[in-house]
């Protein structure tokens, strides 16, 4: 099976990165707009958004079943794993990024950058960013998107799909 046969590469440039021989499997389909997956490794699970539904879904790796994880979700769209092991989301429709705790408590960790006290978090990524060592990278949109509509990216449903390094 060649690398064309399962991934579109819109730009041959970036042809040599893609590992023709890594397994893709397709966990769900029937999200208007699936974004921001974050694998929990301990739990063997993984977390995404479906902004417009405004719901993030969980698939679980032990049965292979996916399930509505939290609704509403405030449009949240990026997801990432802190060191700790919990969810960090941007929150796109309440302008805020959030941590959940173990216990399911949901911690506003941030509501505003600098003199700005109305933020739109699109995406985090966890590991030590800068000289300060911060274990979160926040990156945020511009003021100009809209919270409860995001554009679509094409007429069709989006899905979900995870992909697995090869065993060595």
């Amino acid at each position: 099976m060649g690398v064309q046969s399962i991934y579109e590469i819109a730009d041959p440039r970036f042809g040599s990165l893609v590992n023709g021989n890594a397994r893709l499997d397709q966990l769900y389909t029937g999200c208007k707009w699936a974004e921001g997956p974050a694998w929990f490794g301990g739990g063997r699970y993984l977390i995404w958004s479906d902004i417009p539904n405004n719901r993030q879904l969980r698939y679980d790796e032990t049965d292979g079943s996916v399930s509505v994880f939290r609704a509403p979700s405030n449009n949240s769209n990026g997801n990432t794993v802190d060191r700790e092991g919990r969810q960090v989301t941007c929150e796109h429709g309440a302008r805020r990024v959030t941590r959940t705790e173990h216990d399911g408590s949901i911690v506003t960790i941030a509501d505003r950058f600098e003199a700005s006290a109305s933020i739109r978090p699109m995406t985090l990524s966890s590991g030590p960013m800068g000289p300060s060592g911060s274990p979160i990278r926040l990156t945020a949109s511009t003021p100009t998107m809209r919270a409860t509509k995001p554009k679509a990216r094409s007429a069709a449903r989006t899905s979900i799909a995870w992909t697995r390094r090869p065993a060595p």
